[in-house]
């Protein structure tokens, strides 16, 4: 075994390691390895001054190996930009999620940041020379790229991208990506027309193509005066929060090969060109629901109205504008093997839309003829054919809340009904918070036998969560 390298050691015996090392006037690396000498030879030295760890076993025992004290680890490249003076602050952000960090700086990094300073940060060696006879000798690169779960790359430079992209391996940072069998996130930086040119725009492609993870860049002011734009590296608390998801176990997929439709926000009922009809609903609600059940493996289509939203990753968004616009794509969606409508259609419509601007006049306000919208809950939930074995709908009400959405989903026909009050106090509309109570039905629609789950206030990601939870259970129940 040409070499040995010792990671996830605890932090005391880290300190003693150091302390040792610099006692001795050697690396830490070269302390190990007298520290194995000795053991084999049966002859341990201290430094004066150093002592070995307490020892935490009784008498007679023998010694365990050392605790863990992280299970991840990050090999970090830092590319040369003047963002890379963020990198020293998300070594410090990784290790706060107890991760492990390993630096590669190139030789531009370290025009803006020292390899001491990386140092000091992750408390590990610093590696800047692909050439380095210290740990090239047992193809370091290789160690480099094999011995952690994940590599970031922050900041990733036109240059260094442009490298990953083509295959090219001519300095340590290089030849580490290209030797590398782990996830590989990326934080790219750089100036905006540099960002947009079209060489690297076809890089970006070709990275996403090879399964490369990417956050960012952000829109801002750059390092040169007056320049702004998208080009600005995500923030290190971003950059890790995404690789301890990346990081993250598996989370089980029970929804994998069922098909999800769901709708949100408000339906647009227009009056004329400028005005129209609609309910106060921001779709936060069933835009949360729709990435939880993509989370969970279905395969899921949203059709929403007009919201302020951006989609979600992996769910097929349609967008639309009114009631009729919504039942047409829904109708046009199925089958399905759930549809949960959380969408806030609007009840009515004018007869007739203006085609001009209405005006006001002398003779007063113009009359507003309203004729009622197709119900789509209603429509969906008694369809012979193509009905979803499971339909959920939604109960925005502002009183009497549960005898209304127990008259509701005996009115409609549905499995479920997600109810909650919406009344102005409680911010629900358009907040990012939700107090819900599920009813559920099973068989024959019989008010006396609906059941009512009451849930405590949570955000609209764990409502949504909690709720495909317990569709992947019914789901699973009946297949």
């Amino acid at each position: 075994m040409a070499s040995l390298t010792i990671r996830k050691l605890d932090e005391t015996v880290k300190a003693y390691l150091r302390l040792r090392s610099a006692g001795n006037g050697r690396s830490v690396e070269e302390e190990v390895r007298v520290i194995l000498g000795e053991l084999i030879q049966g002859r341990p030295e201290l430094p004066g001054g150093a002592s070995p760890p307490p020892s935490t076993e009784a008498p007679g025992q023998t010694l365990r190996s050392v605790s863990p004290s992280s299970e991840r680890n990050v090999t970090l490249i830092i590319g040369g930009g003047i963002a890379a003076f963020k990198s020293l602050e998300l070594i410090r952000r990784l290790k706060e999620r107890h991760i492990d960090v390993r630096c590669v700086l190139t030789k531009a990094a370290q025009q803006f940041v020292t390899p001491l300073s990386a140092s000091a940060l992750s408390h590990e060696r610093v590696y800047t020379d692909l050439f380095d006879p210290g740990s090239e000798f047992d193809a370091g690169h290789i160690r480099l790229a094999r011995e952690c779960d994940l590599i970031v790359v922050a900041p990733a430079t036109a240059d260094l991208m442009a490298k990953m992209a083509h295959g090219h391996a001519d300095d340590l940072a290089s030849a580490i990506l290209l030797a590398a069998n782990r996830p590989i996130l990326v934080a790219p930086a750089m100036n905006p027309l540099m960002w947009n040119n079209a060489a690297t725009r076809r890089n970006v492609l070709q990275l996403r193509r090879d399964g490369i993870h990417m956050i960012g860049p952000n829109v801002g002011e750059m390092a040169e005066t007056g320049e702004a734009g998208v080009g600005r590296m995500s923030e290190a608390i971003e950059i890790a929060a995404a690789a301890a998801d990346i990081l993250r176990p598996p989370r089980p997929r029970p929804l994998t090969g069922k098909r999800v439709l769901i709708t949100a926000g408000p339906t647009h009922e227009a009056i004329d060109p400028v005005r129209y009809i609609a309910n106060r609903s921001s779709g936060k609600q069933g835009f949360a629901i729709a990435a939880a059940a993509q989370a969970a493996g279905a395969d899921v289509t949203l059709v929403s109205g007009p919201v302020e939203l951006r989609d979600p990753a992996g769910v097929t968004v349609i967008r639309v504008e009114s009631a009729r616009d919504m039942l047409h794509r829904v109708e046009a969606a199925l089958p399905a093997d759930v549809a949960i409508f959380a969408a806030a259609v609007a009840d009515w419509r004018v007869a007739n839309e203006g085609e001009q601007k209405l005006k006001k006049t002398s003779a007063g306000m113009p009359p507003l003829q309203l004729v009622e919208n197709p119900d789509i809950l209603a429509t969906i939930s008694k369809l012979k054919d193509k009905r979803p074995p499971l339909v959920i709908g939604f109960a925005a009400e502002t009183e009497h809340l549960i005898d209304n959405a127990k008259a509701k989903i005996a009115r409609k026909g549905c499995d479920w009904i997600v109810a909650n009050d919406v009344s102005p106090a409680l911010g629900v509309m358009g907040g990012d918070r939700n107090t819900v109570h599920l009813l559920t039905r099973d068989g024959d629609i019989n008010i006396d036998n609906i059941k009512v789950d009451s849930w405590p206030v949570m955000t609209k990601e764990q409502v949504a969560a909690e709720l495909v939870a317990k569709i992947a259970k019914t789901v699973e129940k009946s297949s």
